[in-house]
């Protein structure tokens, strides 16, 4: 084709595309601890460039912790360092809420590990509020409860995201969702859900004694300040929950089978006493490994959804081979067992503990909120 047969729009020089508004997030956060913390210096960090080339404007308006709210969103030391922000005022939830109250993309993110935050999230979706949480008590929680607050979501419009509660920064909620959205369908899944008790199966070889492997953990931070929150195995069903649910199972607590590492003598102790009788975890626990020795194993804490339905959690003897017995150090690992992928597992695998990838596991979650707002 001649250059003169050609349309003549086509050779007017076009026109700059406009750039994009600005879009706002107005951010509470309630939970500045170590992932609320991190989360806040994340935001910081981010936020001239996320107004540069995504062209979302993050806008921290509070963050509350369990006695004080911090409300002056333009103090830099509310945004870098909460503690230091000069406007502060006794800590109220409702005060919270209605802080973010109309305001463009508000958002209310829930570091904390509380039920009565948790409890709060059906007034404040209800409200036009979107939640953004690594809390598993509301999505592991009573069934009924759990939907009531997705079907809330639905109805008001705004968006209720946990990506974090399994995995910490790994996309594992997501990708199960992109799987099922598009058509796959979930047979089963097995994974490595604790980065503490991943660290301590890597750890532990039978030469030094278990009780010491946990103290080193608590001291390293790798365990929640009462161990036990760790060895009962109870949050591993928690997760276990959640990704069920995700899949369309109407899984509960009660419906997991799980096997606790901790004793039956040192179960409802205070914690003080339970440290100081961290000895009898050893006895079982050397048993357990020479067993799995014996068969050439290894011993890796699991959470195990099977196609039957039926849910586990505990630890299990792999063989040396097994993608869970090359696992080093806190790496969660979440193996997908779909109709797609049903010779070989989808496998989500990383770092699943600690209060930066958990916070970057939050952050994604926000960001989400801002895409899902724009479409």
């Amino acid at each position: 084709m001649h250059a003169s047969q050609l349309d003549p729009d086509c050779l007017q020089p076009r026109t700059p595309a406009p750039t994009p508004a600005l879009r706002r997030l107005t951010v509470g956060v309630v939970g500045p601890g170590r992932v609320g913390s991190a989360l806040l210096e994340q935001l910081r960090a981010a936020r001239e460039r996320l107004r540069r080339e995504q062209h979302i404007d993050v806008h921290l308006r509070v963050v509350a912790d369990s006695r004080r709210m911090w409300l002056d969103s333009d103090d830099d030391a509310l945004n870098a360092r909460h503690g230091g922000a000069q406007t502060w005022r006794p800590s109220s939830l409702d005060d919270v809420a209605a802080c973010l109250h109309g305001a463009p993309g508000a958002v209310i993110v829930d570091c904390s590990a509380s039920e009565a935050v948790a409890a709060r999230y059906a007034d404040w979706l209800a409200a036009g509020l979107h939640v953004v949480t690594p809390n598993k008590l509301a999505p592991s929680g009573p069934l009924p409860h759990w939907r009531a607050l997705q079907d809330l979501a639905r109805t008001q419009r705004v968006q209720l995201r946990y990506e974090a509660t399994v995995g910490a920064g790994l996309p594992v909620v997501q990708t199960l969702r992109d799987l099922l959205d598009t058509g796959d369908e979930l047979i089963a899944l097995e994974g490595m859900l604790s980065g503490t008790l991943a660290w301590l199966c890597d750890a532990y070889d039978g030469q030094r004694p278990f009780s010491a492997l946990v103290r080193e953990a608590h001291e390293l931070g790798y365990t929640e300040p009462d161990p036990r929150a760790d060895l009962d195995g109870l949050d591993v069903a928690r997760k276990l929950v959640i990704l069920a649910r995700e899949s369309g199972r109407g899984l509960s607590l009660d419906d997991v089978s799980v096997q606790s590492l901790v004793p039956d003598a040192l179960r409802h102790v205070d914690r003080e006493h339970f440290m100081d009788h961290l000895h009898l975890l050893d006895a079982p626990m050397a048993a357990r490994h020479a067993e799995a020795a014996a068969q050439g194993a290894v011993l890796r804490h699991v959470g195990r959804l099977d196609a039957d339905g039926r849910a586990h959690v505990g630890l299990v003897a792999l063989p040396a081979g097994h993608a869970f017995a090359q696992a080093r150090g806190a790496d969660n690992i979440v193996q997908f067992h779909t109709r797609r992928y049903a010779d070989t597992p989808l496998r989500v695998q990383g770092p699943g503990a600690g209060p930066d990838v958990t916070a970057g596991g939050v952050f994604t979650d926000l960001l989400r909120v801002a895409a899902e707002a724009r479409a």
